[in-house]
This record gives structure tokens, C-alpha cells and sequence, in this order.
């Protein structure tokens, strides 16, 4: 890995705003980075020709005097579970292979149009079913600290592009984890914002109540202006919610100093590796230092939540899924005589082990006379959950912990056992059930040179105030 090859985000801009650099240039600087690259198989395929045009009509628009937008020239990456125009969308997966999408997320469309310019889809656990990226049906993204490592998952290939510096930033999406988890495997910074702040129209579902966009990037204020450019109500998202009235980049507001700050005890077990408790340890003392009181509070339900959040998933996963008939797009199985035989034939072609586990799951808890005793059982575990996170806000303005139960393991250490795959997510689907914004921030490296992450929650719709919290322990990290 190289030192900085990308300025931050607002600065790439104004250079292209100024006629220092051309949207073109940086658009192939990009293309050369993900060539050189190759080996770690971050990326699924290059939108080279719409990248191309549309920095041309960038570089125009700045000659002709016009007032570029907040990300001009700007190249990014999107997770390949994200509708893009200019290329296919796989979601990582065969029963979608050379899909071509009829229009772009929305999230797509607010980020050209204030000029970024994607470059290129990234890999991904097939369907976002996954924490290492060894689900997809293409290839198994390797983690840019160690090759014999994977990234994390689902969004393993957006983070590994972040830290690879192929691009500036990188689009994600987590539903129990997938943005933070891989964020703090690979070293960078990644956003989970509340649910709903960011339109989930235009990106592929996965489980609908939890799922959300957000960026991975290589530090907080770029994160932030992503979501600030990006974030706000959709008449295409019934789900979406107010932005904030504020920007999002303006951070100078916040400070912990006389502020408490809640260590979860159940993220902070005696059987955690040594070498996170100490990067924690090390973050607490530099967040007292920066006059903040921190407290170690339980939550009762947390040792819940994974179990919780895998009925939950894989019920909302069974019926997104089954869209996926061979009969309107995506494959279809060649060998079908019959239309029974093109669902049963298609869907058992094109789906990977991992969907049919989750869709054999999700069915099951959803059946009749097992509805009431998961399905039911597990919302009002999740309403508890809730209840718990709102009553520690309440009293702290900010809960901390690891954002992950080890550093990145080995490729094929976990995929024999899908028990222990799922417990990768156990530090990170409580945010995603209960809907409030965290964020990971790297916090230290293991003595192997892996890189560790510290994780903050705030309060529901909060996320400028997290935005902030995080830009402050950032640079008292750094």
C-alpha cells in the first residue's frame, strides 16, 4: 500500500472547479489504480465508458465558466447491489449475471448530480449475505493489509477499494454490519447512518427493515459530505426521513468535553482478543482527555440481538428473494420444460448455498405454527432492544465499543462454519435492529499489523452529532 493518492473529497473539487485537474485525469487516475490492483479483486467491473463521457461533460461545463457541483470530478465506487446505469449489476451473484439495470438508485443519482463520477462496481458477499466476501459467486475479495485475510463483508470490495485508494470513496450498504464490520477490517472509516436517511431506492434488498446506504471513506469529513449530499426524503422510499436542517460537514459544533460516554459492557467480555481491549482502552483515554466521562453501562438484551437479527434477516430475505423467478429477469435455466421447472430449475441454478440457507430459514420462521414462536418472539426482542438504546440515551450522549469480535481472519477460516461466520456481526446488528446511526473509526493496528476498529452510537436521527463526536476522536487517534 502506497501513501495518499486522493485529496479529501471538497478539495478534489475545487481543483477541478479551478481548472487545476480535469475530471478526465482523475477519472483514469482511478482506472490505473484499479488495473494496478487487480490481485486483490476489489472490483467486480469498470463503467469506463459513461465514467469517461461523463467527465467530459464536466471538463466542458468548467471551461465554459459554469459552478460545478460539491463533488465535481469526483470518482467513486458503488457496491455492486446498487442500480447503475452505464453497466451490469450482479449483486455478486449468478441469478442476476449481466443484468442491466433500466435506471439508477437514487443515491446514484444525487451524487451525479452534483458531479462524482462512478468508476466501477465492487465485489460483495452475493446478495449482501455475508461477512467476508467469500459469498460471492465471482471471487473472494483479499484484504489489502494481508493478502491471506478477507476484507469483511457484505461490502468487503468497497472497503478494500477505500484502503486500496482506487477511488476517493466508496458506496456500501449494512444491514447487520456490513459497512462498519469491513471498515474496521480493512482500516477506514465507515457510516452506518440511521435508517432511512439515505433512500434505499435503486439498491437491491436485502432485509428491508434494516438495510442502509451509507459511505466508506478514508476519513470522517468525507464521509459526512457524502451523506450530506446524499441524505433526505424520496418519493420513490417511503421509508426515507428528514435530513437534518444543518449540513452534515458542518462538525465544529460538537465536542465531548462534559459530555458521558457509555463503554457496553456486553461489546467488552473477558474473552475479547487483548489486543482490542487495549485499542478501546487507549481510545477511552483519549476521549477522558478530551474531557468526556465515560461509564461502562449493560445492556441486557444485546447477547440477544444476533440470534434475533438472523430470523428477523432471513424472514425478509425469503420474500425479497422470490422475485428472483427466471421469469422477468435475471437467469433462467435452460433445462426448464415446464413453468414449475423454470422457478424450482432457475432459482436452484442461480442462487449460492448462502441464499438458500437464508431463504430455507426466513420461510421456515415465517410458516404456519413456527410464525409466533421466532418471527413474533423476535420483533418484541427487538422492541425491547430498542427501549434499552433509548434509555441509555437518555443518560449518555455517546455508546462505544469494538466494532468487530477479532481482526480480519483467514480466507476459509470461517465458510465450513456458518455459526462462527455470523458471530462477526454480533458487535454490530443492534444498531441495524434498533435503526440508530454508528460509525466505525480505525483505532489501532493488532501486532500483525491488522487493523482494529472502534465503533460510536448515537441516538436515533442523530447523525450529525455522531458525524461530529467521530471527527474529534479521529484526530485525537491519529
Amino acid at each position: 500500500m502506497s501513501g495518499a493518492k486522493w485529496k479529501p473529497l471538497d478539495v478534489i473539487a475545487q481543483d477541478v472547479q479551478s481548472g487545476k485537474v480535469t475530471a478526465k485525469e482523475l477519472v483514469e487516475a482511478s482506472f490505473g489504480y484499479i488495473e494496478q490492483a487487480k490481485e486483490y479483486k476489489a472490483i467486480i467491473s469498470v463503467c469506463r465508458e459513461r465514467a469517461l463521457d461523463r467527465a467530459k461533460e464536466i471538463d466542458a461545463r468548467q471551461q465554459q465558466g459554469e459552478r460545478l457541483g460539491r463533488l465535481a470530478g469526483v470518482p467513486f465506487i458503488a457496491k455492486d447491489n446498487f442500480l447503475t446505469l452505464g453497466g451490469a449489476t450482479t449483486a455478486a451473484s449468478n441469478i442476476l449475471n449481466n443484468f442491466n439495470a433500466p435506471y439508477q438508485a437514487t443515491v446514484i443519482d444525487r451524487l451525479e448530480a452534483e458531479g462524482a463520477i462512478c468508476v466501477a462496481k465492487a465485489n460483495l458477499d452475493a446478495f449482501a449475505h455475508g461477512s467476508s466476501t467469500e459469498n460471492s459467486d465471482w471471487f473472494t475479495t483479499k484484504n489489502p493489509h494481508d493478502k491471506s485475510r478477507v476484507p469483511g463483508g457484505s461490502s468487503g470490495g468497497s472497503a478494500a477499494a477505500v484502503a486500496l485508494e482506487l477511488a476517493p470513496f466508496a458506496l456500501g450498504t449494512d444491514t447487520g454490519g456490513s459497512i462498519r464490520q469491513p471498515a474496521a477490517f480493512c482500516g477506514i472509516v465507515g457510516l452506518k447512518p440511521s435508517y432511512g436517511l439515505l433512500s434505499r431506492n435503486g439498491v437491491i434488498a436485502m432485509a428491508s427493515s434494516t438495510d442502509v446506504i451509507g459511505p466508506l471513506a478514508r476519513s470522517v469529513a468525507d464521509a459526512a459530505l457524502v451523506v450530506d449530499v446524499a441524505a433526505g426524503k424520496d418519493e420513490w422510499d417511503g421509508t426515507t426521513i428528514d435530513r437534518a436542517a444543518e449540513p452534515y460537514t458542518k462538525l465544529e459544533e460538537f465536542s465531548l468535553s462534559g459530555k458521558k460516554v457509555a463503554l457496553i459492557s456486553e461489546y467488552f467480555p473477558e474473552s475479547l482478543p487483548t489486543e482490542i481491549k487495549d485499542a478501546t482502552k487507549q481510545a477511552i483515554e483519549k476521549m477522558t482527555a478530551l474531557g468526556a466521562t465515560i461509564e461502562e453501562i449493560s445492556l441486557p438484551s444485546l447477547p440477544l440481538s444476533l440470534a434475533c437479527y438472523y430470523v428477523i434477516g432471513p424472514a425478509e430475505i425469503s420474500s425479497n428473494l422470490a422475485r428472483y423467478d427466471g421469469q422477468r429477469y435475471g437467469h433462467v435455466s435452460s433445462e426448464a420444460e415446464s413453468l414449475e421447472e423454470a422457478y424450482t430449475k432457475s432459482r436452484s441454478e442461480g442462487f449460492g448455498s448462502e441464499a438458500k440457507r437464508r431463504i430455507m430459514i426466513g420461510t421456515y420462521v415465517l410458516s404456519s405454527g413456527f410464525y409466533d414462536a421466532y418471527y413474533r418472539r423476535a420483533q418484541q426482542v427487538r422492541t425491547k432492544l430498542i427501549n434499552e438504546f433509548n434509555q441509555a440515551f437518555e443518560e449518555y450522549d455517546l455508546l462505544i465499543g469494538p466494532t468487530a469480535p477479532t481482526t480480519a481472519f483467514k480466507i476459509g477460516e470461517n465458510t465450513k462454519d456458518p455459526m462462527q461466520m455470523y458471530l462477526s456481526d454480533v458487535m454490530t446488528v443492534a444498531a441495524n435492529l434498533t435503526g440508530v446511526p454508528a460509525i466505525s473509526l480505525p483505532s489501532g493496528t493488532a501486532e500483525d499489523k491488522l487493523p482494529i476498529g472502534l465503533q460510536l452510537i448515537a441516538p436515533q436521527n442523530h447523525d450529525r452529532k455522531l458525524l461530529g463526536y467521530a471527527k474529534e476522536i479521529e484526530e485525537a487517534l491519529k
